[in-house]
Order: C-alpha cells, then structure tokens, then sequence
C-alpha cells in the first residue's frame, strides 16, 4: 500500500493551533479490534451535506464583557442569518483560523479571545477572565436574533482548552460539544509534562497568537480602537509568556486553567491521535465527564497529528454529532460504542501509512485492560547496540545491578513521537530522505535498553503506562525520559509512546492514581506542587507516567523501553543516571495489554 494520509492541518498550521470496527461492544467481549489497512469493520460514513438554501452572510460585531474588555466575533451563516442553532468557537488566533463549516443548517460565531486578534484586553491562556468571557458571551448569544437559542461549542487545540477549562462554569444554552485535541491540564498536558518545561510547544503558541495581533492593528484602528489598545494586548501576551515561565510548579495559577467538574450536562464528543501533541488532556477529561455523568464518547481518529490512511478524519462524526443534538437528526451516533480508538501497528508512519487496527469499547482505559510487570533485566541479549543491551523480563529478576547512562541531550525527532509528529507535515520529506531522524537506533549507544525476545504473536498494547525505577544521579535534579518502542525484525525502532518526570517531583498522590489489581501503580499522578530536589547518588523510587500509548506489536517484532536524555524539545539538565535493577529494586514497566493479548504465550515462556 502506498504510504499516504492525509494530515489535519500542515504541520506549520498545526503548531499554530496548538495553544496554540467489528461490532458493538458486550458484556462478554469488551473491546473488538477490526484490521484495518483500509478495511475498518464500521467505516464512518459523512452525513450528505444539505443544499445550500441561500447566500453566505458574513458580519463582524463586538460583545462587550462585564469588565468592559470588547470581544471582536466573526459571524456568517446563510438566508440573512435567520435563527438557528448556532455553533460557537473562541480561539486566539484571530483571522489565522477558521470555524469549519458542518452545513447551512447552523449560524457560526467565531469569536476572537481577548487581547487576541481584534478583541481588546489581554489574554490570560485562557484564565479566569477568558473563562467568564465564554460563559457571558454565551448567555448573550444565546438572545440574539441569528441564534434559536440551541448552542454548539466546537473547539480545535486551543479553543478546545478554552472549553475544557471553563467547564465548571454555567454555560448558558448550550447543548452539545465538539473538542478535538485540547489540555484538561495545561501544566501536565503541554507545557510542563512530567514536570519538564517543553519548549517548542510554548515558543510556537507565542507567536501564533503574536503574529495575528500585529496583523489585526489596522483593522482594529478601522474599527474605532484607540492606538493604544493593540499594544496593551502584546504587553499582556509578553507579560504571560513571563509568568508560564516563572510558574515551574503546579500551583493555583496552573489549577485555574485545569479542567474542574462543573454544573454542565450538554453531551461532549473530544477526540485525539495517540500521537498528538497534547493526546493526554481528551483522555483525562473523558474521565472526568463520565464520572459527572455526563454524556461523553471518547474518539482517537487523529488530530494534530494527522489521520491515517484510507479514515475520513473526524470531521464526519462532529458533524453528526452536531446534527443528532442541534438538529435531533436520529443518526445512531449516541447509542455507538462509546470509546472508538485506531490502533497502530509498529509506529506513527506505519499507522498514518494504513497500518492499523479499529477498536471499540464502552469505556476507558478498555474494560478487561491487564497490566503486564515487565522487569528490567540486566542480562545481555536484548537485541539493541546500548551501554547494556539488557532485557525485559515477565518474572522478578533476582540479581541486583547498576547501570549507568549520560542523560545528555537527544534526538527530538526519534524520542519524542508526540511532538514529531505535528512537525511531520512540515519535514516530510526530510523524514522520507533521512528515516533514521523518526528511528531511535541513533540513540542507542549513549542509551540504557531493554528488550523482549522477537514476539511470537500479536498484542495489542493500549491504555495508560508506568514505569517504576530505582535511579540516582549526580545532580539534585534531573530528567528522566523513557521511551517505548516498536523494533521490527529488520532492526528498525519506532517511539510508540513516552514517559517523563523531573526527578525534583518524587512523590505521588495516590488518591488520583490508577492502581491495578496487584496493587501495581499503572497510571501515576505525580505531585508537582513542590520540588524535592535529591542528594548526590541518593537512590529514590521514582513513577513516570506514560501518556496513552495505542500500538499492535506484531508477530516478529520486539517491545523495548530506552532511557535517553531530554530530548531537543524540552530544556534539558545533562547528568549521569544510575539505575537499579533486580533484588530490592526491582525496576519495572507496567504495560497495558487488551483483552485477548497473552504476553507470556507471545514470548513462549510460562509465567
């Protein structure tokens, strides 16, 4: 098959909006994986789009906030904007991005976040004011003449953090949302996961919302402003990009901008990419709308990072989202399977290629998920060119050991698949020309590896990870960076997830852990509200959480975990890192296995 997909934006663009199936599930088979490969077992089908009935009427007007700030709103629709159902996004980026268009049957406001675009005031990364904003323009809107008084919110990236934060807020009339990528936690989700500034992220939103705000100062003179207004807003955005940078623990500015349970029950369909930039925020908020009680299907179609070949994308299902709860169309949407997921097979350019599997399920992590303990064994024989070449083993390791590495800077292109992949677009046909940039094999010799033996058969590797690890360095302060990869049986290694952790943040809470049945710490909730840094060769347990990983490893094909260095995209602290193994420390990765996948039967052993 022909390597192709089609992205969801360029990657350039997609940077720029980052904060810029067989059957319905049963009781007695929770999940059902479909091939895929073009083949999905319940393809999504797009809604036909309805005739046009009249010409597009485009408007720009103001909304005045309580604090006297005026919010610049974009409006359009057809038949001289009559009243219906209307479909709302707030974004920062101005005139950069556009509300998409699910059909003549809505009106669209595309309203521009304050001290972004040609709104006044100054953007808080949408704090408490941008958060008011939304509920009050809403309830305003909600009485205007071009709205029926039915509300959707869409929301892509950003605009979907500004949903997702806002949440415990009234959000007047309101009646369905669609979220694609997001945060429902800026500081673990983007900026700082694992404790860990990630640079790339933060420099790109800066100038994503900068760039637009420059460009909107004519309009804004044109439009009465006073000169004056255009550069408040960029001291305010520069006075932000400050305080993100100052604010290095999770503190109560991040909780102000965290998602919190709220009085809302409008249904919410979020959906993400396992490689997306941001993949862990719809993930966390499912959890959370589904505790609330609250109406929410989880999708994992593909956002910054692209949609697979031979998928539609997730636009048809927004749109009939859209259409089932503004239109009451009875499309079916509501009574599918409320977790649909596109599993990979081997890494991010094997599955946009067409490599990957469909699964459905009625919640998350998928109901029957098992853990596998896989502990670090220092026996050679792993496979890989390392410092250790060591080996992951399904049963405690009784030999204690040491190993070292130089947690030196590494290869962002290979290490970091989650913020690669919204470059890709952009780097095509750097990565087409130069493979091993996207491969993690050029990080081997400076790296710790652990391995399986070649896999006998299929598992499917899906859900939240952790890595339990005995570690101690040579300074009071450094990054761990794990990676989980898929090492076909020509060699090749592909990242298929990553784990993170500052190791100033030891502790966990572990009320908001996901412990599995053993007692085992499979999703860890780390405690950033203080740094503890460490004494020189103290040796200290640490948790990394792994975002959701979503990987077939194949007949023929290895498991190996990597522990490399900060890699490009972050702000690395160089040190020399020691791990123990075996005995009293035993050091061990917590995979997610489905239902139907033995990991032991893979590898041929009993245990």
């Amino acid at each position: 098959m022909a390597k192709r997909w089609v992205r969801a934006v360029p990657a350039s663009a997609g940077l720029v909006l980052l904060f810029g199936s067989l059957m319905a599930c049963t009781e007695s088979s929770p999940v059902s994986v479909a091939p895929g490969g073009g083949a999905p077992g319940s393809p999504v089908v797009a809604p036909a789009e309805p005739p046009v009935s009249g010409p597009v009427t485009q408007r720009g007007l103001y909304f005045t906030a309580s604090d006297g700030e005026q919010l610049y709103v974009d409006l359009r629709g057809t038949d001289d904007l009559a009243p219906k159902p209307l479909i709302v996004e707030f974004s920062p980026y101005g005139r950069n991005s556009a509300l998409p268009d699910f059909g003549p049957g809505y009106n669209y406001a595309f309203v521009h976040a304050r001290g972004t675009g040609q709104s006044t005031g100054a953007w808080g990364a949408v704090g408490p004011d941008d958060q008011r904003d939304i509920a009050e323009f809403l309830g305003w809107a909600c009485e205007q003449p071009w709205s029926n008084g039915r509300i959707g919110l869409y929301g892509f990236s950003a605009s979907a953090i500004a949903i997702y934060n806002s949440m415990h807020l009234a959000l007047p009339c309101v009646e369905a949302a669609v979220l694609m990528a997001g945060t429902a936690d800026l500081y673990r989700d983007l900026l700082y996961p694992g404790g860990i500034p990630n640079l790339v992220p933060g420099v790109v939103v800066a100038l994503g919302v900068g760039a637009p705000l420059i460009a909107s100062t004519p309009p804004r003179m044109t439009n009465g402003q006073a000169p004056t207004e255009p550069l408040l807003s960029g001291l305010g955005l520069l006075g932000l990009t400050v305080d993100v940078l100052r604010q290095q623990v999770e503190n109560d500015y991040w909780l102000a901008r965290t998602q919190r349970p709220g009085p809302n029950r409008f249904p919410v369909l979020a959906n993400t990419g396992f490689y997306d930039v941001e993949s862990r925020g719809p993930f966390e908020s499912y959890r959370l709308l589904r505790d609330q009680g609250v109406p929410v299907h989880l999708r994992v179609l593909g956002a910054h990072d692209g949609y697979p070949a031979d998928t539609p994308g997730p636009f048809p299902e927004y749109r009939r989202w859209f259409e089932r709860y503004l239109l009451d169309v009875d499309n079916g949407i509501d009574r599918e399977s409320q977790v649909q997921l596109l599993v990979g097979h081997g890494g991010y350019p094997a599955l946009m290629g067409g490599a990957w599997s469909r699964a459905e399920a009625d919640d998350w992590p998928v109901p029957g998920t098992r853990w596998q303990a896989l502990y670090l064994d220092p026996s050679r024989g792993g496979g890989a060119l390392s410092l250790n070449d060591g080996q992951l083993s399904p049963t405690p390791v009784t030999v204690q050991a040491r190993q070292a590495y130089l947690a030196a800077t590494s290869l962002g292109t290979a290490s970091d698949p989650n913020t690669t992949s919204t470059i890709w677009g952009a780097m095509g046909s750097w990565f087409e020309a130069l493979p091993m940039l996207a491969q993690m094999n050029l990080m081997e010799p400076l790296a710790l590896t652990y391995s399986t033996p070649p896999l006998m058969r299929d598992i499917d590797v899906v859900g939240p990870a952790g890595l339990t690890l005995h570690l101690s360095s040579l300074l009071p302060q450094t990054d761990l960076y794990a990676v989980i990869a898929d090492v076909g049986p020509d060699g090749r290694s592909h990242a298929v997830g990553i784990g993170r952790l500052r190791t100033s943040f030891p502790d966990v809470i572990l009320e908001r852990s996901r412990i599995d049945e053993h007692g085992e710490i499979v999703q860890p909730y780390a405690d950033f509200s203080a740094k503890t840094p460490t004494l020189p060769t103290q040796t200290r347990e640490y948790h990394v959480e792994f975002w959701p990983l979503g990987n077939r490893f194949q007949a023929g094909h290895r498991v190996r975990l990597y522990l490399v260095g900060a890699p490009t995209f972050a702000l690395p602290a160089p040190s020399l890192n020691v791990i123990s193994v075996g005995g009293d420390t035993p050091s061990r990765l917590l995979l997610p296995l489905l239902p139907g996948s033995d990991f032991c039967a893979a590898i041929g052993a009993s245990c």
